[in-house]
């Protein structure tokens, strides 16, 4: 398969040759694009150029995009909760579990080999083993996700998700009992130095704004409802334990197993947008998967 090419020549955008790409194509990420520099796959005027490269009126970018062909993706009829579909998107309810792509360890059983079975048409925006895919949940958080079928809608949600218009609610349970009603978390994120593996508060990381409910209180433990304001890796698990309330169930962020289950008490229950063709709002919401309200009902009695 060929490379994928992204050309254009710059009439008005100028700086950081990295800043600017980012507002020429604004689906890949800042550090999606630090990537290729690294690679040395963008050229500038026909010459390979560095990060640090301020970009001029008239310069011609071309950045030679490697295409992923290492995973061969094979649709599975897995079972597929589609909460909603059209034409232009969808609306899954992912269960617990399961991995959202294709990635080193995870090449079967991921929510994109179901949607490869089900789905006739998905969004080539992303690499190939990502079709579709405009955000993503941990492989142990349950809920709502949006998938995009044409590339045109995928531009759009990931516009929305970037402009932080979209509404994302979690149910989380967590550990310690919260005394307050309501709070909003404020603090940067980034891969922790400690262990590559996790994330950490970090003073140098990007923004992460995490707002949070109390929907209720049991002996050890208290039910939170989490509002995103933005979405970086593992947010409200590395925000929560920030504060003292660390997730229960939580492997990585969480003290060791202290209710039954696998992973983390975490389900994200509300997804809202902007449609892309229509204009129109729409949320959708996901009830708690069964164990969750299984354990919820056992702290009650």
């Amino acid at each position: 398969m060929e490379d994928k090419q992204l050309k254009a020549v710059i009439t008005e955008e100028t700086g950081r040759i990295d800043k600017v790409i980012v507002q020429l194509w604004p689906e890949y990420s800042r550090s999606k694009v630090q990537h290729w520099l690294k690679k040395q796959v963008v050229e500038v005027n026909g010459q390979v150029v560095k990060s640090n490269y301020k970009v001029q009126p008239q310069d011609e970018i071309v950045i030679q995009i490697p295409v992923a062909t290492a995973l061969e993706l094979v649709p599975e009829n897995i079972p597929l909760e589609i909460v909603y579909e059209d034409q232009d998107l969808l609306v899954v309810n992912k269960p617990q579990g399961m991995v959202v792509h294709p990635s080193a360890g995870h090449s079967q059983g991921t929510l994109v080999n179901a949607l490869l079975y089900h789905v006739k048409d998905l969004s080539t925006i992303n690499d190939v083993v990502r079709p579709g895919i405009v955000h993503r949940i941990d492989k142990d958080t349950s809920g709502l996700l949006m998938v995009a079928k044409r590339d045109e809608a995928h531009l759009s949600l990931a516009k929305q998700l970037k402009d932080k218009t979209t509404t994302r609610k979690y149910i989380a349970l967590v550990h310690g009992v919260i005394p307050h009603d309501k709070g909003s978390i404020n603090a940067p994120i980034a891969r922790s130095k400690v262990n590559r593996q996790s994330q950490a508060v970090d003073e140098f990381g990007k923004p992460a704004v995490t707002h949070f409910t109390v929907l209720e209180r049991f002996k050890s433990f208290t039910l939170v409802e989490c509002q995103l304001e933005t979405g970086r890796t593992h947010q409200i698990r590395v925000h929560m334990k920030y504060i003292g309330y660390p997730l229960a169930g939580d492997p990585v962020y969480g003290p060791r197993k202290t209710l039954p289950g696998t992973g983390q008490f975490l389900h994200a229950q509300v997804l809202g947008f902007t449609h892309p063709t229509t204009g129109e709002y729409m949320e959708f919401s996901a009830p708690l998967p069964e164990n969750f309200q299984e354990t919820l009902a056992s702290l009650e009695k």
